[in-house]
């Protein structure tokens, strides 16, 4: 089996396990992983069910890709993302509610429990609002991104990188929560952050933990 086959099998597989994860439904978010000639992409408006690996799409770091499919309308910040972070090979965007409810009132995730870590840093910004699809869009999500692993997108939703697929869904499942989380405590009072030691530590101890660490470690 080829890498380019085996990557396209592997969007498919994490493709369908979007809407039962809760981070999407119908046909928005989408996949992406890095390749040799640039990066493979979920195609547009189409079900995940009905995805089969051929119908991925190849997209060049020129924007140029196969002319029988069209990728994700997303696709420029998937390239930005991978040029402007060797670290990252795969990318999860979606559309999951929490995230997305804080995001609608343009809200960052601070650092309201260990969990944090998963982002990289002491938060998980929001990026401003631009039209999907578009340029401006794009740079907005590359700037949240610098120093983090994860953003929210204003009213939108939610990008999650790794260095595996399987690590980026990981991320993005942990940021929904801790999404749900912020929301729920954000009901019940006033959230208390941890401080500066605290979130220093929690990082620190991410070198090591589950996900994390074993698949970085693997790339």
């Amino acid at each position: 089996m080829s890498t380019d086959l085996s990557l396209r099998k592997e969007i498919v597989a994490y493709g369908l396990k979007l809407t039962p994860s809760g981070l999407s439904q119908g046909t928005s978010g989408n996949l992406s992983v890095r390749s040799v000639d640039g990066f493979l992409i979920t195609p547009s408006g189409t079900p995940y069910e009905e995805i089969r690996p051929e119908d991925v799409v190849q997209v060049g770091m020129d924007g140029s890709h196969e002319s029988r499919q069209r990728p994700s309308s997303e696709w420029r910040f998937h390239r930005d993302i991978y040029a402007a972070r060797p670290d990252v090979h795969a990318i999860v965007h979606a559309h999951p509610p929490y995230s997305t409810g804080l995001a609608i009132c343009r809200m960052a995730i601070p650092a309201i429990h260990y969990m944090i870590a998963v982002s990289g840093g002491d938060s998980i910004r929001c990026c401003d609002y631009y039209t999907y699809g578009t340029q401006d869009l794009s740079d907005a999500v590359v700037r949240a991104l610098e120093g983090r692993l994860a953003c929210l997108m204003a009213n939108h939703g939610m990008i999650a990188t790794g260095a595996t697929m399987e690590q980026a869904m990981w991320r993005a499942i942990e940021v929904e929560a801790l999404a749900r989380q912020y929301t729920l405590a954000l009901q019940a009072g006033k959230p208390m952050l941890l401080n500066d030691e605290e979130v220093a530590q929690a990082l620190e101890k991410f070198g090591n933990y589950g996900l994390m660490a074993a698949r970085s470690a693997s790339t």
